[in-house]
Order: C-alpha cells, then structure tokens, then sequence
C-alpha cells in the first residue's frame, strides 16, 4: 500500500472582520427595538423582555474575541442581521468555488503540485452551496484538475471524514494525489438573533494536497500513520433547512432552518467522545498522549479544547501543544482544525507527532496522525 503525506495547505480568509463589540452593539440595538415594541406586554408580566448581549459573555463563554465574514454590513444591520450573499447566475463561479481557488491554490504551490496532476478533488463543508452540481466539480473545472470530484457533508467533521476517503483512495493506488477543500460560509446558517449563538461562528475555507509519498516533491511533508472516524447519533445539534421543506409547507424562515445546539448537552457528551476517539487511536499505533507534540483540534470552544486537550495529554496543554486559532477565526465548522494545522506546524522538528482532530453534530469525530518527516 502507498504511504500518504500531506504536502501542502492553503488558507481563504474573507477581508471583513468583526469583533465582539461590533457585533453586541448590533444585537444589542435590535434588542432594544424588540422591547420597545412589546414593551406593554413587557408591561403587563406578559412577555419576558430580551436580555443584552456582551463582550464580557462572549469571551467567557467560548474565548471568541472576533470572526472573519463574507459580509460585514448585513450582519451588523440591527434590522437585517444576516450576511448579504447575492444570488448568482448559472455561468458564474459559486462563493465556494471562488473560496476554494484561493486555498487550493496555496496548497498546491506549497507542495509543487500543478492542479492537472490531482485526479480527486473533495469539497467537503458543512453547508454546501446547492445540491448538484458538485461545488467540487466546479471547482475540479475551474482549476483544471484531472480525475473526479464530489461533494461530501460531515458537518464539522468534515474535512478529516474527507482526509480519510482521500488517503485510502492513495493508499489502494486508485490516485496518487488528491484535494481537499473545505469552504466554510458558516454566516450563512447562523442565527444572529440568538443570544446564545449569534457569536459563533465565521467564514474561511481551507485546502490539502495529499499524496502518494513515492510521487510527493516538497521538502516539507507529514506522514499520515492512521485515520480514525466516529459517528454517534445525536439532535443536540441540528440544521433543519432543505429541499424538503417546501413540500412540507415548512416556515422557511423557521428558527430550526439555521443552526441549534444545546451547549451543555453538547459539551458534556462530545468532550468524552473525542478524548476517547484520540486516545484509543494513539494505543492502536502503540503511542499515547506524551508523545504528541502538537494537537491541531476543531475550533468551536476553548473550553472544549482544554478539556480534551488535558484529558489526551494527560495534563493542562500549553498553547503551542494545543494552538488556538478561534480567538479571531471563530468556529469555522471543518476548516477549524485544518487552520490550526495551516498556521502552527511549521516549528516542529523532524520526527514530531500530532494530531488532526475535528468533531460536531452528527454526532462525530475524525482523528488523523501524523508524522514529521
């Protein structure tokens, strides 16, 4: 069987940038508008007024300080607060296929790979931009690519589910180079009226080059030693929207058409999933947490990631043990962990060990170690 590296990462960051108290103060102005509204059945013990959002919440909550957006203005508008995306015309390029250009193309030039020599291209995200046809397809088109693509959705898990697929297909000989990109327009599908999640998330798209080790050219690449999935049914996470919906007589406008979690449960049920994940990945390859010297872990909450980072590692991480990239990215579903992997690899000696790991609704997990080499 082939050994499989990663030889190249890209990164697609939007040029608009919120930070918490652009986006309180709109939420907070829309909240007051509410109240004023029903202030009478405020009045009357009717109807509980809506609580302010804040900086101070934000930051204790989940450690986010700021996102990067495709649109800045309609999220801030008190009276619209959803990002502006126009439609576009069928012989012009997607979002995502605009996002995935800019990564992907980083991601090659970093591995001196030419987009003719890949022959599978992933697009895998956690909301795609319509059903058919494949944004990997488009962008298979777009970047002059061989072989064939499709599009696959493991919400925030995604990207390593794809790695996976990719590297099995290298490893059987059935490709010698692969990529996969993940555009991530998580503004999308976020309630930005929830004071319980208007701060979550934001919009990047990320890019892999995976090849067979005996064709691979760069300098710098990574051993992928063994991938590992998980899925485990859950509603703690949910997104209602689809085609379905207008059959159903569905309210298209319906909060459960964007996402909705609830954050205890979700805490408490997936930190020992994807610990356990790790750890009994690690024991299959006869390694354990010490001899990690990085976990790149999905970016949806710091207070996750220390969890699960202490409970691999077996003490508290430092921050370069476990980099965190959502300070400023917020939780950009799957392109969160490949984001950590992009910026903070760099430093690590030849021979050091890591892991890729990414985990969300479903529920599930994918676990992907790699080796310096």
């Amino acid at each position: 069987m082939s050994q499989v590296v990663i030889t190249g990462t890209g990164l697609f960051t939007p040029e608009h940038a919120i930070d918490n108290a652009a986006l309180v103060a709109s939420f907070n102005a829309w909240v007051d508008a509410e109240n004023a509204h029903h202030a009478e059945a405020i009045a009357a013990g009717e109807r509980e007024p809506l609580p302010h959002s804040s900086t101070e919440f934000i930051v204790k909550a989940s450690g986010i300080h700021s996102r990067y957006v495709l649109d800045a203005e309609g999220i801030l508008d008190p009276e619209r607060m959803r990002p502006r995306l126009p439609e576009r015309g069928n012989d012009e390029p997607s979002l995502q296929c605009e996002m995935g250009l800019v990564a992907a193309h980083e991601a090659l030039g970093q591995a001196g790979v030419g987009a003719e020599d890949i022959e599978l291209v992933i697009v895998a995200c956690s909301n795609l931009e319509r059903p058919y046809p494949a944004v990997a397809v488009e962008l298979q088109e777009a970047l002059g690519a061989g072989g064939y693509a499709f599009d696959m959705n493991v919400a925030c898990s995604s990207a390593t589910f794809a790695i996976e697929v990719a590297a099995n297909a290298i490893r059987a000989g059935s490709v010698k180079r692969a990529l996969v990109v993940d555009p991530e327009i998580c503004s999308a599908h976020l309630n930005f009226r929830d004071r319980d999640s208007h701060f979550i998330f934001g919009d990047a798209c990320t890019a892999i080059v995976l090849e067979s080790d005996a064709v691979a050219t760069a300098e710098a690449r990574f051993e992928i030693l063994g991938t590992r999935l998980v899925t485990r049914f859950s509603n703690a996470i949910r997104n209602n929207a689809g085609f379905l919906n207008r059959v159903s007589d569905s309210d298209p406008q319906a909060v459960d058409k964007l996402f909705v979690q609830e954050g205890r449960r979700v805490f408490k049920e997936v930190c020992p999933l994807v610990a356990a994940l790790i750890t009994d990945h690690l024991a299959s390859l006869e390694l354990a947490g010490d001899d990690l010297s990085r976990l790149w872990l999905h970016q949806a909450n710091r207070h996750m990631n220390d969890l699960i980072a202490r409970r691999v590692l077996g003490h508290d991480p430092n921050p370069q043990q476990a980099p965190i990239i959502l300070d400023r990215y917020a939780n950009t579903s799957s392109a969160g962990s490949i984001i950590a992997f992009h910026l903070h690899r760099d430093d690590l000696p030849s021979g050091a060990l890591g892991v890729v790991c990414s985990f969300g609704a479903g529920y599930s997990a994918g676990s992907v170690v790699v080796r310096r080499q």
